[in-house]
Protein backbone atom coordinates (compact mmCIF):
# COMPACT_ATOMS: atom_id res chain seq x y z
CA UNK A 1 0.00 0.00 0.00
CA UNK A 2 1.05 3.61 -0.52
CA UNK A 3 2.91 5.09 2.42
CA UNK A 4 0.62 7.54 4.20
CA UNK A 5 2.53 8.78 7.23
CA UNK A 6 5.77 10.73 7.52
CA UNK A 7 8.81 8.51 7.96
CA UNK A 8 9.68 10.15 11.30
CA UNK A 9 6.21 10.19 12.86
CA UNK A 10 7.38 7.93 15.71
CA UNK A 11 10.96 9.18 15.94
CA UNK A 12 12.32 8.95 19.48
CA UNK A 13 9.66 6.48 20.63
CA UNK A 14 10.24 2.99 22.00
CA UNK A 15 7.52 0.40 21.36
CA UNK A 16 7.11 -2.89 23.23
CA UNK A 17 5.13 -5.33 21.07
CA UNK A 18 3.88 -8.73 22.22
CA UNK A 19 3.34 -11.39 19.59
CA UNK A 20 5.61 -9.24 17.47
CA UNK A 21 7.25 -12.02 15.50
CA UNK A 22 4.43 -12.73 13.07
CA UNK A 23 1.03 -11.73 11.78
CA UNK A 24 -0.71 -8.47 12.56
CA UNK A 25 1.52 -7.43 15.43
CA UNK A 26 4.62 -8.40 13.49
CA UNK A 27 3.42 -6.02 10.80
CA UNK A 28 2.76 -3.31 13.37
CA UNK A 29 6.26 -3.70 14.81
CA UNK A 30 7.79 -3.45 11.35
CA UNK A 31 5.64 -0.41 10.48
CA UNK A 32 6.57 1.34 13.72
CA UNK A 33 10.26 0.77 13.00
CA UNK A 34 9.82 2.09 9.46
CA UNK A 35 8.37 5.27 10.94
CA UNK A 36 11.16 5.99 13.38
CA UNK A 37 10.43 3.95 16.52
CA UNK A 38 12.82 1.59 18.22
CA UNK A 39 10.94 -1.63 18.77
CA UNK A 40 11.16 -4.51 21.21
CA UNK A 41 9.32 -7.65 20.13
CA UNK A 42 8.47 -10.49 22.44
CA UNK A 43 7.05 -13.97 22.10
CA UNK A 44 7.11 -17.16 24.15
CA UNK A 45 10.03 -18.53 22.12
CA UNK A 46 12.96 -16.45 20.89
CA UNK A 47 13.03 -18.53 17.69
CA UNK A 48 9.68 -17.00 16.71
CA UNK A 49 11.23 -13.52 16.71
CA UNK A 50 14.42 -13.96 14.73
CA UNK A 51 12.97 -13.55 11.23
CA UNK A 52 11.07 -10.36 12.09
CA UNK A 53 14.07 -8.88 13.90
CA UNK A 54 16.18 -9.53 10.81
CA UNK A 55 13.55 -8.04 8.50
CA UNK A 56 13.33 -4.86 10.59
CA UNK A 57 17.09 -4.48 10.81
CA UNK A 58 17.60 -5.19 7.11
CA UNK A 59 15.25 -2.27 6.42
CA UNK A 60 17.36 0.01 8.61
CA UNK A 61 15.26 -0.15 11.79
CA UNK A 62 16.20 -0.98 15.37
CA UNK A 63 14.78 -4.13 16.93
CA UNK A 64 15.37 -5.88 20.24
CA UNK A 65 14.01 -9.43 20.60
CA UNK A 66 13.28 -10.87 24.03
CA UNK A 67 11.46 -14.06 24.98
CA UNK A 68 8.56 -13.91 27.39
CA UNK A 69 5.29 -15.73 28.04
CA UNK A 70 2.54 -13.15 28.59
CA UNK A 71 0.69 -15.63 30.82
CA UNK A 72 3.53 -15.47 33.35
CA UNK A 73 3.79 -12.09 35.07
CA UNK A 74 7.39 -12.63 36.16
CA UNK A 75 8.29 -13.48 32.55
CA UNK A 76 6.67 -10.25 31.40
CA UNK A 77 8.44 -8.24 34.08
CA UNK A 78 11.76 -9.66 32.91
CA UNK A 79 11.04 -8.81 29.26
CA UNK A 80 10.05 -5.28 30.22
CA UNK A 81 13.14 -4.82 32.41
CA UNK A 82 15.42 -6.03 29.64
CA UNK A 83 13.76 -3.68 27.15
CA UNK A 84 14.24 -0.71 29.48
CA UNK A 85 17.83 -1.75 30.07
CA UNK A 86 18.38 -1.90 26.31
CA UNK A 87 16.50 1.23 25.19
CA UNK A 88 16.13 3.25 28.40
CA UNK A 89 12.34 3.59 28.33
CA UNK A 90 9.02 2.42 26.89
CA UNK A 91 6.57 4.83 25.22
CA UNK A 92 4.17 2.51 23.41
CA UNK A 93 2.84 -0.94 24.32
CA UNK A 94 1.08 -3.13 21.77
CA UNK A 95 -0.70 -6.20 23.13
CA UNK A 96 -0.99 -8.66 20.28
CA UNK A 97 -0.16 -12.08 21.73
CA UNK A 98 -3.18 -14.29 21.05
CA UNK A 99 -4.42 -17.83 20.70
CA UNK A 100 -7.11 -19.15 18.38
CA UNK A 101 -8.57 -22.35 17.02
CA UNK A 102 -12.01 -23.47 15.85
CA UNK A 103 -14.03 -25.55 18.29
CA UNK A 104 -17.71 -26.02 19.08
CA UNK A 105 -18.64 -25.03 22.63
CA UNK A 106 -19.89 -28.51 23.50
CA UNK A 107 -16.55 -29.99 22.46
CA UNK A 108 -14.29 -27.33 23.98
CA UNK A 109 -12.32 -28.40 27.03
CA UNK A 110 -12.02 -26.12 30.07
CA UNK A 111 -8.28 -26.15 29.47
CA UNK A 112 -8.71 -25.01 25.86
CA UNK A 113 -11.03 -22.21 26.94
CA UNK A 114 -8.71 -21.19 29.75
CA UNK A 115 -5.59 -21.20 27.61
CA UNK A 116 -7.01 -18.64 25.17
CA UNK A 117 -8.32 -16.44 27.98
CA UNK A 118 -4.94 -16.65 29.71
CA UNK A 119 -3.05 -15.56 26.60
CA UNK A 120 -5.42 -12.85 25.38
CA UNK A 121 -7.07 -11.40 28.47
CA UNK A 122 -4.74 -12.22 31.32
CA UNK A 123 -1.73 -11.64 29.07
CA UNK A 124 -3.00 -8.19 28.10
CA UNK A 125 -3.47 -7.25 31.75
CA UNK A 126 -0.07 -8.65 32.71
CA UNK A 127 1.71 -6.56 30.08
CA UNK A 128 -0.25 -3.41 30.91
CA UNK A 129 0.48 -3.83 34.60
CA UNK A 130 4.17 -4.61 34.09
CA UNK A 131 4.71 -1.56 31.87
CA UNK A 132 2.66 0.90 33.93
CA UNK A 133 5.56 2.54 35.74
CA UNK A 134 7.44 3.14 32.49
CA UNK A 135 4.34 4.43 30.71
CA UNK A 136 3.65 6.79 33.61
CA UNK A 137 7.14 8.23 33.21
CA UNK A 138 6.80 8.68 29.45
CA UNK A 139 3.08 9.58 29.47
CA UNK A 140 2.86 6.79 26.96
CA UNK A 141 0.13 4.66 25.53
CA UNK A 142 -1.27 1.19 25.10
CA UNK A 143 -2.78 -0.37 21.98
CA UNK A 144 -4.69 -3.62 22.49
CA UNK A 145 -5.46 -5.86 19.52
CA UNK A 146 -8.99 -7.20 19.84
CA UNK A 147 -11.55 -8.62 17.39
CA UNK A 148 -15.21 -8.26 16.37
CA UNK A 149 -16.17 -11.85 17.14
CA UNK A 150 -18.08 -10.99 20.32
CA UNK A 151 -20.11 -8.08 18.93
CA UNK A 152 -22.85 -10.48 17.83
CA UNK A 153 -22.00 -14.18 18.05
CA UNK A 154 -19.49 -16.28 16.16
CA UNK A 155 -19.96 -20.06 16.22
CA UNK A 156 -16.90 -22.17 17.05
CA UNK A 157 -15.26 -19.15 18.69
CA UNK A 158 -16.75 -18.88 22.19
CA UNK A 159 -13.30 -18.98 23.80
CA UNK A 160 -11.83 -16.21 21.64
CA UNK A 161 -15.02 -14.14 21.86
CA UNK A 162 -14.91 -14.25 25.66
CA UNK A 163 -11.20 -13.46 25.70
CA UNK A 164 -11.50 -10.46 23.38
CA UNK A 165 -14.51 -9.11 25.27
CA UNK A 166 -12.21 -9.08 28.28
CA UNK A 167 -9.55 -7.24 26.29
CA UNK A 168 -12.09 -4.56 25.35
CA UNK A 169 -13.05 -4.18 29.02
CA UNK A 170 -9.38 -3.73 29.92
CA UNK A 171 -9.06 -1.02 27.27
CA UNK A 172 -12.03 0.92 28.62
CA UNK A 173 -11.19 0.56 32.29
CA UNK A 174 -7.52 1.45 31.99
CA UNK A 175 -8.30 4.46 29.81
CA UNK A 176 -10.40 5.82 32.68
CA UNK A 177 -8.04 4.87 35.51
CA UNK A 178 -4.75 5.75 33.85
CA UNK A 179 -5.76 8.80 31.84
CA UNK A 180 -4.80 11.01 34.79
CA UNK A 181 -1.22 9.81 34.30
CA UNK A 182 -1.28 10.91 30.67
CA UNK A 183 -1.52 7.30 29.48
CA UNK A 184 -3.85 6.73 26.53
CA UNK A 185 -5.33 3.25 26.13
CA UNK A 186 -6.99 2.28 22.87
CA UNK A 187 -7.61 -0.83 20.81
CA UNK A 188 -8.05 -2.08 17.27
CA UNK A 189 -10.59 -4.73 16.31
CA UNK A 190 -9.54 -6.15 12.94
CA UNK A 191 -12.03 -7.87 10.72
CA UNK A 192 -10.97 -10.77 8.48
CA UNK A 193 -7.36 -10.11 7.45
CA UNK A 194 -6.46 -12.31 4.51
CA UNK A 195 -2.66 -12.28 4.71
CA UNK A 196 -2.41 -13.76 8.21
CA UNK A 197 -1.55 -17.36 8.93
CA UNK A 198 -4.59 -17.72 11.16
CA UNK A 199 -7.00 -16.66 8.44
CA UNK A 200 -5.39 -19.00 5.94
CA UNK A 201 -5.76 -21.83 8.45
CA UNK A 202 -9.24 -21.05 9.75
CA UNK A 203 -11.05 -19.97 6.60
CA UNK A 204 -11.58 -22.33 3.65
CA UNK A 205 -11.58 -20.66 0.22
CA UNK A 206 -15.32 -21.22 -0.56
CA UNK A 207 -16.31 -19.53 2.71
CA UNK A 208 -13.88 -16.67 2.04
CA UNK A 209 -15.55 -15.96 -1.30
CA UNK A 210 -18.99 -15.98 0.32
CA UNK A 211 -17.93 -13.55 3.06
CA UNK A 212 -16.14 -11.26 0.60
CA UNK A 213 -19.39 -10.73 -1.30
CA UNK A 214 -21.05 -9.55 1.94
CA UNK A 215 -18.34 -7.11 3.10
CA UNK A 216 -19.57 -3.59 2.32
CA UNK A 217 -16.17 -2.50 0.97
CA UNK A 218 -15.96 -5.67 -1.12
CA UNK A 219 -12.64 -7.04 0.05
CA UNK A 220 -10.86 -8.69 2.95
CA UNK A 221 -8.49 -6.54 4.95
CA UNK A 222 -4.72 -6.79 4.85
CA UNK A 223 -2.14 -6.40 7.58
CA UNK A 224 -1.21 -3.02 6.07
CA UNK A 225 -4.72 -1.76 6.90
CA UNK A 226 -4.16 -2.53 10.57
CA UNK A 227 -0.66 -1.05 10.48
CA UNK A 228 -2.07 2.26 9.26
CA UNK A 229 -4.76 2.30 11.94
CA UNK A 230 -2.12 1.55 14.58
CA UNK A 231 0.18 4.31 13.34
CA UNK A 232 -2.69 6.78 13.54
CA UNK A 233 -3.79 5.79 17.05
CA UNK A 234 -0.29 6.01 18.56
CA UNK A 235 0.57 9.26 16.75
CA UNK A 236 -0.01 12.79 17.99
CA UNK A 237 -2.88 13.03 15.50
CA UNK A 238 -4.89 10.88 17.93
CA UNK A 239 -3.77 12.67 21.11
CA UNK A 240 -7.35 13.19 22.33
CA UNK A 241 -8.59 9.68 21.55
CA UNK A 242 -8.78 7.45 24.61
CA UNK A 243 -10.73 4.32 25.53
CA UNK A 244 -11.72 3.54 21.95
CA UNK A 245 -11.53 0.19 20.18
CA UNK A 246 -11.39 1.10 16.52
CA UNK A 247 -13.05 -1.42 14.22
CA UNK A 248 -11.09 -1.95 11.00
CA UNK A 249 -13.19 -4.41 9.02
CA UNK A 250 -14.68 -2.72 5.95
CA UNK A 251 -18.09 -2.59 7.64
CA UNK A 252 -18.18 -6.37 7.94
CA UNK A 253 -19.54 -6.86 11.47
CA UNK A 254 -22.52 -4.57 10.85
CA UNK A 255 -24.01 -7.21 8.55
CA UNK A 256 -23.46 -10.07 10.96
CA UNK A 257 -20.75 -11.73 8.88
CA UNK A 258 -18.01 -11.31 11.48
CA UNK A 259 -15.03 -13.62 11.22
CA UNK A 260 -11.71 -12.29 12.48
Amino acid sequence: MTKIFADNILEGKVAFVTGGGTGITGGIARAFAEHGAKVAITSRKIENLKAMKQKIEDAGGECFAVAGDVRDFSDVQNAVARTVEHYGKIDIVVNGAAGNFLCAADELSPNGFGTVVDIDTKGTFNVCRATFDELKKSRGQILNISATLHYLATPMQIHVSAAKAGVDAITRNLSVEWGRHGIRVNGIAPGPIEDTEGMKRLLPEPLKEKITRKIPLGRFGRIADIENAALFLVSDAASYIDGVTLVVDGGNWLLGTSLS
